[in-house]
């Protein structure tokens, strides 16, 4: 099956005059946890106009053939970065910019430090190395081991009911209970034994010994009240990430491509133009 194909990829590209052919660059959005490409439809027309856009969904998610979701391979986010590198190769003739969402940033990482020649610039919003405090440390990611099991136990007993529920706090706009409910329906469209897989491969993950190998420009974009990725994991990731830049933005939830898309837009485009991107 051609890559296109299995995961569902969708090129749109901006009108443009015979001199500006080849010269624009392209952009890759890479979505997160139990959503699909849909989720990107807030902040990707925004930088249509300018450049060519990429969206797919992930093996496993959205209208991807899931009968490529292999168990034992998408155990680690390795899968993931590994899917992103093919279509990267796939789509474009040149590096890429990847605006990544969520653990997807990871898998984006990932994917640039075993071909970084593939990648321009890469942008994070609200990503995290690793979800679970270590003491040992002082790292800070916002959970304790008890509090992923309990969450993966949940998923188990009740997919439907975790996913309700999770979706608007995810989200945390209360004042905008749509996008919540788009959420929690992305979760619902997902398979539940895929979606309890990736959980916890999502929550499981720890990166942070890969952080200090990068050499592609990051943009880390945080929210500022976010309990799934806290301003401490941004700190962290500023000061443990090389070439990176830190906005934190005034965003209430995890998903600020989607409830923040001008806010998100602007600082992904400040970020680009000072790379002449």
């Amino acid at each position: 099956m051609r890559i296109e194909d299995r995961n569902n990829v969708r090129v749109a590209a901006p009108p443009a005059t015979p001199q500006q052919q080849g010269a624009v660059a392209t952009i890759v959005f890479v979505h997160g946890f139990g959503c699909d490409q849909t989720m990107w439809s807030y902040l990707e027309p925004l930088f249509r106009v300018r450049y060519r856009t990429v969206l797919f969904d992930l093996v496993g998610s959205g209208a991807s053939d899931l009968s490529a979701y292999d168990f034992d391979s998408y155990a680690s986010l390795d899968a993931y970065a590994r899917d992103l590198r093919q279509i990267v190769k796939a789509v474009a003739d040149g590096p890429v910019i990847c605006v990544s969402h969520s653990v997807s940033a990871m898998s984006t990482l990932l994917a640039t430090l075993a071909e970084p020649k593939l990648f321009s610039a890469q942008v994070m919003l609200a990503p995290s190395p690793c979800y679970i405090d270590d003491p040992s440390t002082g790292y800070k990611g916002g959970f304790s081991r008890e509090d992923i099991d309990d969450l993966l136990n949940t998923m188990d007993s009740n997919y439907l009911g975790w996913a309700a529920t999770m979706g608007p706090a995810i989200m945390g706009v209360a004042e905008r209970p749509g996008l919540g409910q788009d959420l929690a329906n992305s979760f619902c469209r997902t398979d539940p034994d895929i979606a309890r897989h990736f959980a916890q491969t999502t929550f499981l993950a720890d990166h942070r010994a890969d952080l200090p190998h990068n050499v592609t420009p990051a943009l880390i974009v945080q929210c500022d009240d976010d309990f799934i990725a806290p301003l401490t994991v941004g700190s962290y990731l500023r000061e443990m990430l090389p070439h990176s830049h830190l906005q934190v933005i005034e965003n209430a939830g995890h998903c600020p491509h989607m409830s923040a898309p001008e806010t998100s837009y602007r600082a992904i485009r400040t970020f680009l133009d000072g790379l002449g991107l």
